[in-house]
C-alpha cells in the first residue's frame, strides 16, 4: 500500500470510531483490496481492544469499519468502549499477508512472522508485533499461544499441532 493509501485507511478508521458515538454516517470508499486485517485499539498505550480476520472477507474499507466497531464493543476481554474514552484511543491497523502452512517451527521467525496454531479443534493467533511488544522469547511466545488456544502451555510441542505463518504491515499514528 502507498503512504497515501495507508494514511487514508487510518483516517477512515478514526472517522468510523467517532461515528460510533456521534451517529454520523461514514461513507465507505470503494477499494479492490481484499486482505486479512486486525484493528487494535490502545488507550494511553494499553491494549483496549483487538479484533481481526485472517483473510479478506470483504473489501478493506468495509472490513476496517466492521473491525473498528467490534474492537470497540465486542472484544470479550474488555467492557464496551464509552464516548469519554474516544479521545484517548489510538488505532493501529495490521494488514496481513496470506497465511502459509509450515512443516516445522524452524520456519517461524519470532518478531517477523505472525503465527496461527491449530490443534484438536482449537485455534489461536498472535500478530508478529506481539513478540516485540511483550519482549517474550520464542518459548514464552509459543507457550502463551498454546494457552490462548485454551490448551496446555506445551501443546505447541504436540506432533498433531499445525502452524501457519504470515506477516503484517502495521499502520499507526507512530509510523505515519
Amino acid at each position: 500500500m502507498s503512504e497515501n493509501e495507508k494514511k487514508g485507511l487510518l483516517d477512515f478508521a478514526y472517522k468510523v470510531l467517532e461515528s460510533l458515538f456521534s451517529g454520523e454516517r461514514v461513507d465507505i470508499p470503494d477499494s479492490d483490496i481484499f486482505r486479512g486485517a486486525f484493528v487494535t485499539l490502545r488507550k494511553r498505550g494499553a491494549l483496549r481492544g483487538c479484533i481481526g480476520y485472517m483473510e479478506g472477507i470483504c473489501q478493506i474499507y468495509e472490513m476496517i469499519a466492521l473491525l473498528v466497531r467490534d474492537a470497540a464493543f465486542n472484544d470479550y476481554r474488555f467492557p464496551p468502549l464509552v464516548h469519554d474514552e474516544v479521545g484517548d484511543i489510538r488505532i493501529e491497523l495490521s494488514m496481513l499477508t496470506p497465511m502459509r502452512e509450515i512443516e516445522s517451527l524452524d520456519d517461524f521467525t519470532l518478531g517477523e512472522d505472525g503465527l496461527l496454531l491449530s490443534l484438536n479443534g482449537r485455534r489461536a493467533v498472535f500478530l508478529p508485533e506481539v513478540a516485540k511488544e511483550t519482549g517474550w522469547d520464542r518459548r514464552t511466545f509459543l507457550e502463551e499461544l498454546s494457552k490462548k488456544a485454551g490448551l496446555d502451555k506445551n501443546a505447541y510441542l504436540n506432533p498433531d499441532a499445525r502452524f501457519k505463518i504470515f506477516q503484517a504491515e502495521v499502520i499507526s499514528d507512530d509510523l505515519m
